[in-house]
């Protein structure tokens, strides 16, 4: 008991890891497998079929670079948009603010369902086919208050005596931006945008809403897919994606090791 309450946190840490990854594990080692019938729930014999063709299931390479396409567009906008509202709301005082903020917060407390029949209305309003614009639309105006949320909170957190010091040594208002504030903001950008993306290449509800009759993504595929059967293409893109991701994210840490390094480092010459 003395050793369980000295690694209380390990333990617990390690156990929502696991509860974490095992079933992004199970998504990986089903992947190889060659299933007897239509559905891929029970392991039958080790297969590469699914990797050698992942294109084999009909329809599901163009609803994987619609659900791309999709999202890299939506992050990529979203991104910029909420990066300058992030910064406006998290530096600036001006008139309506607080209600800019409750703004914001509003599409991360609706209901998917609410904002998708919304969106459908405003869209069938305003004339718009249903289709991929109103998609990207729909998952830009959906992922934008996480980008806001994550960058702000960034915002918020920086040292404005760091902006006065470079100010003192004749920097330029952009040459403290870009030499110090945004180096520093990076990180919560990053962060806005990669849950931007993952939240839209994962959205099914407000997709559903607004895509059409003939418009498919990836998350609509595999529901229609989990009718009829599951095809092991959708283990393979899973996992794809899954250690895709982690290596971003580990590439950027390296990144970000080795550019505070050296930043370290220079502060030292210079003293």
């Amino acid at each position: 008991m003395v050793w369980l309450r000295r690694h209380l946190v390990v333990v617990v840490g390690l156990l929502v890891m696991a509860y974490i990854l095992i079933p992004n594990l199970v998504v990986t080692v089903f992947s190889f497998n060659k299933p007897s019938g239509r559905y891929n729930y029970q392991w039958n014999q080790f297969s590469l079929d699914a990797w050698l063709n992942p294109c084999a299931s009909p329809g599901m390479c163009d609803a994987l670079g619609l659900s791309l396409w999709v999202a890299v567009v939506a992050s990529l906008v979203a991104t910029v948009i909420g990066t300058m509202a992030a910064f406006a709301l998290g530096r600036y005082r001006f008139r309506g603010r607080s209600a800019t903020n409750l703004l914001v917060f509003f599409p991360m407390a609706t209901p998917e369902v609410v904002m998708g029949s919304s969106l459908l209305t405003l869209f069938v309003a305003m004339g718009i086919p249903s289709g991929q614009l109103t998609i990207l639309i729909a998952h830009i105006l959906f992922t934008l208050s996480f980008v806001v949320t994550t960058v702000k909170a960034r915002v918020a957190s920086l040292d404005p005596s760091l902006e006065q010091a470079a100010a003192d040594l004749y920097a330029t208002p952009a040459q403290a931006f870009w030499k110090v504030t945004f180096p520093l903001v990076a990180p919560g950008i990053g962060a806005g945008a990669l849950l931007a993306f993952a939240l839209s290449f994962d959205d099914y509800i407000v997709t559903n809403f607004n895509a059409g009759a003939t418009t498919v993504t990836f998350p609509m595929f595999v529901w229609g897919a989990a009718q009829r059967g599951t095809p092991v293409q959708i283990n393979v893109v899973g996992t794809v994606m899954f250690f895709g991701a982690l290596a971003i994210v580990g590439i950027a840490q390296t990144v970000g090791a080795r550019v505070r390094l050296g930043s370290r480092s220079r502060r030292k010459e210079a003293l």
